[in-house]
């Protein structure tokens, strides 16, 4: 028999191998952004509540380090991150906040309902912001140093477990 004859089945059970070792492979869901590391890009959004200002990337060259979240008054994690939000408030750390595809009156339902730990919160209307920074979804949140540098990038709700790393982050961020 000649070589050729088998060379069709050399080659389905060369990709069925393949095919084997990449679904046997861990499965990442999450995008990471390419902007860590990198300059904030610019942008100014209007106020997304009745009680706070809006944001503007030139807020976060102010020489300390903020938490900038990314959120939405629909989203469900972001309601069970909520708690983990107060904590980080209450140890001083200063979170600013991007509504996405909201409505000022359904920010300031879900504040009233959950708390509200920002300083100031902005209303991405059509996900520019979100989407400048490389986020994927909501919520996310990201370490801004005092430069407005992007250092760390945390995706998915802040869970209990989260807050010390994101603590230890903001300070390695004030350096």
């Amino acid at each position: 028999m000649s070589w050729r004859m088998w060379l069709p089945f050399l080659v389905f059970f060369g990709f069925l191998g393949l095919a084997a070792y990449q679904l046997s492979q861990p499965k990442d869901d999450f995008i990471k952004s390419t902007m860590v590391g990198k300059e904030l890009p610019y942008f100014t959004l209007p106020p997304a509540s009745l009680d706070r200002p809006g944001v503007d990337s030139r807020y976060f060259y102010d020489g300390g380090p903020k938490l900038l979240n990314i959120w939405a008054s629909w989203c469900l994690p972001c309601i069970a991150e909520a708690a983990q939000l107060e904590q980080l408030k209450e140890t001083g750390v200063e979170i600013v906040g991007v509504a996405i595809r909201d409505k000022p009156a359904d920010v300031m339902h879900f504040l009233t309902e959950h708390g509200n730990p920002y300083t100031r919160i902005g209303r991405d209307d059509l996900s520019e912001v979100q989407l400048g920074l490389g986020s994927s979804g909501v919520p996310e949140t990201f370490v801004i140093d005092g430069n407005g540098v992007i250092t760390y990038q945390h995706i998915g709700d802040i869970r209990p477990e989260h807050v010390p790393v994101l603590l230890e982050e903001l300070r390695k961020a004030e350096r």
